[in-house]
């Protein structure tokens, strides 16, 4: 293991534009993939101590080398860095390239290129606070995700949004409820809850026709992770299965489900898939839905939608239904303040770049104009962005326009932007609306 005390540039960059909280969901460059761990501001905990990260390493080689390859055909382990984004220290279970820091090193639990190597990259925040169960399920999530582009199981995503809606909440929660019920049983004891999960995620795939591709593409990216996180740091597969229970109620507690919702499932379908169908991750392609494959692995027919209704008493759903209408209700007066500030208001418009650092807790989807990130941090061509929150579309981010637009240092409601060289604000299309350009050159020609 190697301590590295210094900074980059790149990485002092990165501190500043993060200096309001610190995330740990991390973008890739290329196509919109995003990989890490179920977001959070970084809590409070001790000093960084190389000693105890040796140990951590040491933690994650004994996980991965149990783990052998058995799961996906190959080894788990690799470079791993753990960073502190305070004091900049790293530590790596390996020596350190001879290459610039990424600039979201230490703000992301994630898998990320660092010289010519991909390499685990982890908050010291996390992994320290974590309990032992939580940190060794984060060790092997993020091993996973290093190994994921060459799994080819590694795919642009699309949205979710209505995992924000009354319908999408409500008959995910319920389906949720269900597969705790199948997990807390011996498998054809668990046969009729399975029934009734598939029945729940079948009215609410009815409520939006692209939901079921949708969420399987999440699954993939970020399910296939937890599940293996949670079989390698489970001791078999009660625990493996005690461990999903628990995920799946946690699950349901966070604020939004827009992206967090494929943690939980993935872990669920993967570990029912476990009993069903031993051995599917050999046979897994990128084109395969763990959900699909549970269903024809446990010969369960598709359901009509007045089974589902019928099916939701037995899981609190009147209860769970009157919960929901009043968060509908909180979520519309939201949706139309984020609106207004974001949408119909004077704005700063900025092209988006490829690499970013977000929270996903409270992400709220704005229809036709992209999703609300509650934390969002990029370094990009024209600088770096810090927002709570940010508008993020396919191609612009969106922040409420700045009172003033003189110099590099530009700030704005919940948001600021340190301008990169030759980089400046002008008018946008709208009044009132701002946007980044590049400087005209100057210069005899």
């Amino acid at each position: 293991m190697r301590t590295i005390p210094d900074a980059t540039p790149p990485q002092r960059q990165a501190r500043r534009l993060i200096a309001a909280g610190l995330l740990i969901a991390a973008c890739s460059a290329g196509p919109t993939v995003t990989t890490g761990t179920p977001s959070a501001a970084a809590p409070a905990t001790s000093a960084f101590d190389s000693a105890r990260a040796a140990t951590f390493f040491a933690e994650a080689a004994e996980l991965c080398g149990r783990e052998g390859g058995r799961l996906w055909g190959v080894s788990l382990c690799g470079p791993m860095v753990i960073a502190d984004p305070v004091t900049k220290a790293v530590a790596t279970n390996q020596p350190a390239p001879d290459a610039p820091r990424p600039a979201a090193l230490g703000y992301a639990n994630s898998a990320m290129k660092w010289g010519e190597t991909r390499w685990t990259t982890l908050v010291w925040q996390h992994v320290a606070a974590a309990d032992d169960d939580q940190r060794r399920v984060l060790l092997v999530h993020e091993l996973f995700h290093r190994v994921q582009p060459e799994l080819g199981f590694f795919l642009p995503e699309p949205s979710n949004d209505h995992l924000d809606s009354y319908a999408g909440r409500y008959w995910l929660q319920l389906e949720w409820r269900a597969l705790a019920e199948a997990l807390k049983r011996p498998r054809d004891a668990g046969l009729a809850a399975l029934r009734d999960a598939f029945a729940f995620r079948a009215a609410r795939h009815l409520e939006a026709p692209a939901a079921a591709e949708n969420e399987r593409v999440l699954v993939v990216n970020e399910g296939l992770a937890q599940y293996t996180g949670t079989v390698v740091a489970s001791a078999g597969p009660a625990e493996a299965a005690a461990s999903v229970v628990k995920q799946l109620a946690a699950g349901a507690r966070k604020e939004s489900y827009v992206r967090t919702f494929a943690y939980s499932s993935g872990a669920a379908y993967g570990v029912l898939l476990d009993a069903w169908s031993p051995g599917w991750t050999r046979r897994f392609s990128s084109s395969d839905d763990p959900a699909l494959l549970l269903m024809a692995a446990a010969k369960i027919q598709p359901a009509a939608i007045p089974v589902a209704t019928e099916a939701a008493g037995r899981y609190g759903g009147d209860a769970l239904r009157v919960a929901e209408q009043s968060r509908e209700a909180e979520r519309v007066a939201r949706l139309a303040e984020f609106r207004r500030r974001f949408v119909e208001g004077p704005v700063l418009v900025l092209r988006k770049g490829n690499s970013a650092s977000f929270g996903t807790d409270g992400m709220m989807p704005i229809p036709g104009e992209g999703v609300i990130y509650p934390r969002f941090r990029t370094t990009t061509a024209w600088g770096s962005l810090a927002g709570d929150p940010v508008l993020v579309g396919d191609t612009l981010l969106r922040v409420p326009a700045p009172a003033e637009v003189e110099g590099a240092s530009l700030h704005g409601d919940g948001w600021t932007l340190e301008l990169a060289p030759d980089w400046t604000v002008q008018p946008g299309p709208r009044a009132g609306d701002f946007t980044v350009v590049r400087r005209p050159a100057t210069g005899n020609q």
